[in-house]
């Protein structure tokens, strides 16, 4: 197979993608006659717009109204107008985030990252080293990206702050979430900074195509989950617990995924001793 004809295994999956979105809102006069960049644009702002409002709503739904107290208590619930605010912010930014991930598919289709389309192309073990290889290096990538944020000062300012005005239990809910893809409740640069190393990441390792796909996916729902004061006490994973300590401190647990960036640079707080201080 030429170069050609292998990066056209990638048009076609981003086509795929386009379709199942877009197919299934809009009649196809509309949108398949956009250049294929636009309509990864579209699909990635209708896609991650319903990701968003629908996984917030369901989340909410469960945890303030169908097990109303029984994980948080009554008065460290936010009120619907730190909810609506959440929302509107994240909507408002919703157009810059969806730029992001259509530039890195771009970037795909026109063979500049290390992406492959099909695992057999390096075999389930080597396809499983790379994996493991991107998550340690986005883990990392982000956690700098994310205390960076905080250490320099005119970025915390200008772009960081935007998302801290979220600083206590009863103001921080599934709305305020901050997706890689996309970066919510957040300055429309600041998630796009916060998300550079998953594109960075596509330049560095081998990466299978759809699961970089899937894994932004899975991590729009897991971000959701680490803004809802819920500390599930998964060890290593950096759950809201941990988060919500990064809400009310600032200077500790700026991790993704797991715990184990902030305890390697020492910047780690454990929600069982925060509390037992009573901090």
């Amino acid at each position: 197979m030429d170069r050609t004809q292998y990066l056209k295994q990638f048009v076609d999956e981003t086509g795929w993608y386009n379709s199942i979105v877009l197919g299934l809102i809009l009649p196809e006069w509309i949108w398949r006659p956009l250049p294929s960049p636009l309509q990864s644009w579209l699909r990635n702002y209708i896609g991650g717009s319903l990701l968003y409002l629908v996984s917030g709503f369901l989340w909410c739904f469960y945890i303030y109204y169908l097990k109303r107290n029984a994980y948080i208590p009554k008065d460290a619930i936010p009120s619907y107008r730190a909810m609506k605010l959440q929302i509107i912010v994240a909507m408002k930014a919703m157009p810059w985030y969806s730029a992001l991930p259509t530039l890195s598919e771009y970037m795909v289709e026109s063979g500049w990252t290390k992406c492959f389309s099909t695992i057999s192309e390096v075999g389930w073990p080597m396809f499983m080293v790379y994996l493991l290889t991107y998550l340690v290096l986005c883990e990392f990538g982000i956690y700098w990206m994310h205390r960076e944020l905080h250490d320099i000062k005119p970025l915390y300012k200008h772009l960081h702050a935007t998302h801290h005005i979220y600083n206590k239990q009863n103001t921080l809910s599934p709305f305020a979430v901050t997706f890689a893809f996309p970066g919510l409740a957040f300055h429309p640069l600041d998630g796009i900074l916060q998300a550079i190393p998953h594109v960075i990441c596509l330049l560095l390792v081998p990466t299978h195509f759809m699961t970089h796909v899937i894994l932004l996916f899975c991590e729009a729902i897991w971000t959701a989950n680490i803004h809802d004061c819920i500390h599930g006490k998964v060890w290593p994973v950096m759950g809201a617990g941990y988060h919500t300590i990064h809400h009310t401190t600032y200077r500790h647990n700026y991790g993704h995924y797991t715990i184990w960036m902030d305890w390697l640079f020492g910047t780690l707080r454990d929600p069982e001793d925060y509390s037992k201080k009573g901090e």
